[in-house]
């Protein structure tokens, strides 16, 4: 698949980790130095139903963050409403998953993006279908992975084994780094806390590129996600 517009996959090492929220700040952060983002999130399952219609949070909050580029159905053009992964959600409901439109939906942002921002549906090895990976797709799109990690007891085994699986798939994915997120508020009675980072800064393969606050509204560092881009 052609890369003509640059680009991150925004993927998990689990659901429910932040990965919207991670990839909405980044949304934010390019759209405010001027870079006109294209947002896309192929699938989405556990959709609310508002007024007989499907609504995706994530896909929403996404198109917000980019400044409401295009129209938000095409954010996500793939909405199911069971909270199960997106090809048994769509069988749930009577339908298949659109395999050749999860890829085909990407091209109304390459016509009109200078970066594009992918988030995939929860980690590398979520299903796409009975034989197919979010892996499979982040391969065929040729973006580096940005990895969003929570900041919990069992992010290091977590972590590990998502860049593990990255560098075996198929010959391996570009990696650009990880993101360590804070999903829920700090336990006062979880040591892990405050060690996490350190420990898989010296565990990773890739740099830890920055760290996001319960409720934080930037990165700490700064990262220059423009630079990752590829």
């Amino acid at each position: 698949m052609s890369n003509r517009v640059p680009g991150l996959f925004i993927v998990g090492t689990n659901t429910g980790v932040g990965k919207t929220y991670v990839a909405a700040l980044i949304a934010r952060q390019l759209a405010a130095e001027g870079k006109s983002v294209g947002v896309y999130k192929p699938a989405a399952s556990g959709c609310r139903r508002v007024g007989g219609r499907l609504v995706s949070d994530d896909a929403a909050a996404l198109w917000e963050a980019a400044g409401r580029p295009g129209a938000l159905e095409n954010v996500c053009p793939q909405l199911f409403e069971a909270p199960l992964a997106p090809h048994l959600a769509a069988r749930a409901e009577g339908h298949e998953l659109d395999a050749e439109r999860l890829r085909r939906g990407i091209e109304f942002w390459r016509r009109r993006s200078e970066i594009i921002l992918v988030e995939g549906a929860g980690g590398l090895m979520s299903p796409l279908g009975d034989r197919e990976y979010v892996a499979d797709l982040a391969l065929e799109f040729g973006f580096p992975l940005i990895v969003v990690s929570p900041n919990v007891l069992g992010t290091i085994n977590q972590t590990l084994q998502t860049l593990i699986t990255a560098s075996a798939h198929c010959g391996g994915l570009s990696v650009a780094g990880v993101v360590l997120n804070h999903p829920q508020p700090p336990a006062p009675d979880d040591p892990s806390l405050s060690g996490n980072r350190r420990e898989l800064e010296a565990r990773c393969s890739v740099p830890i590129l920055a760290e996001v606050e319960w409720g934080g509204d930037c990165f700490r560092p700064a990262a220059d996600w423009a630079a990752l881009v590829k």
